[in-house]
This record gives C-alpha cells, sequence and structure tokens, in this order.
C-alpha cells in the first residue's frame, strides 16, 4: 500500500515564501514522477509541477519564476516552494504520484496526498 504525506501549509502572509513537502511510504518505487496540483475555492484542480525521477520538470505558465519543484530521490520526498506568496495562492494543495511525467501533468497519477491548506493574507 503506498501513501502520500504531506506537511506544510496553514495561514501565510503575502510576499512571504512557503515550503510544502511530501513523502512517499510503501511500496512506491524510485522511478514514479511526482507532482503538485491545487485546489482554489470554487476552482478546480489545476496542476502547478511535475518532476520525473531524472529530475525532468514541467510547470504551468501561470506559476512559472515563483513556484520550484524538487525532490530528495533518498528520502521519497517532494517539494513545493512559493515564493513570493499571493493571496491568490489561497487553496488546498495536492501532491500526487504516477508511473510517468505525463501521465502526473495529466492528473492521472495513482496515488494522491492528503491535501494540505494554504491561506494567504494580505
Amino acid at each position: 500500500q503506498v501513501q502520500l504525506v504531506q506537511s506544510g501549509g496553514g495561514l501565510v502572509q503575502a510576499g512571504g515564501s512557503l515550503r510544502l513537502s511530501c513523502t512517499a511510504s510503501g511500496r512506491i518505487f524510485g522511478n514514479y514522477a511526482m507532482g503538485w496540483f491545487r485546489q482554489a475555492p470554487g476552482a478546480e484542480r489545476a496542476f502547478l509541477a511535475s518532476i520525473s525521477w531524472i529530475v525532468v520538470t514541467r510547470y504551468a505558465d501561470s506559476v512559472k519564476g515563483r513556484f520550484t519543484i524538487s525532490r530528495n530521490a533518498a528520502k521519497n520526498t517532494v517539494y513545493l516552494e512559493i515564493d513570493p506568496l499571493k493571496p491568490e495562492d489561497t487553496a488546498v494543495y495536492y501532491c500526487t504520484a504516477g508511473q510517468s511525467l505525463v501521465v502526473v501533468t495529466a492528473g492521472r497519477g495513482d496515488y494522491w496526498g492528503q491535501g494540505a491548506h494554504v491561506t494567504v493574507s494580505s
């Protein structure tokens, strides 16, 4: 059984920075791709960033330059850094893992984290 456990989030101020973490446990292979999505109030879940096991990255155009995805393969952990934060970043953030970068980027990952609430105050 695979689990993705997220940490980070909470109430943060605009202009600051934030790092979200997502650690995979169970029978997940090191060559899995991982990614991040978010769902703002009243909106659908939207792709943010993804990273392959050979550290190829993809970003949504709307977050390029402010969001950075990275991973620590030894820890089965993926990170998402947001800098600077904006009020419109308020959302629930989800990590995901799947067998390829294409699958994860399309939102069809096999596994999803529990979600982390991020509220950005102005």
